[in-house]
């Protein structure tokens, strides 16, 4: 499959990425990341590694695309509410502290 990553045009294929990603070490997953093979990659690190160019001439989202297309699953991390803080004791002190409101005196 053709693609434009960065302005740049790539040949693809899922083989050609299941191949040049054999052997490569996942960094850990902040964001996006791309699922080859059993291993959780983040997009930039494939990106940087099919494409051979710096992280920050790409974006995930070109990324993204590409692999989706290629029939790659995809994720993004979901997002997570902040805890309450220690020590608040109610539901209604929990509620108000979630929201940021000031606690009653």
């Amino acid at each position: 499959m053709r693609c434009v990553i960065a302005r740049f045009p790539f040949d693809l294929t899922k083989s050609g990425v299941l191949e040049t990603m054999k052997g490569v070490k996942p960094e850990p997953v902040t964001g996006q990341s791309v699922i080859i093979g059993r291993r959780h990659y983040p997009v930039k690190q494939v990106g940087q590694v099919i494409t051979r160019q710096d992280r920050r001439d790409f974006s995930a989202g070109e990324v993204l695309r590409a692999m989706t297309q290629l029939g790659f699953t995809c994720r993004t991390l979901p997002a997570t509410a902040p805890a309450a803080p220690a020590g608040v004791g109610s539901p209604f002190e929990r509620a108000s502290a979630l929201l940021g409101a000031p606690l009653p005196a």
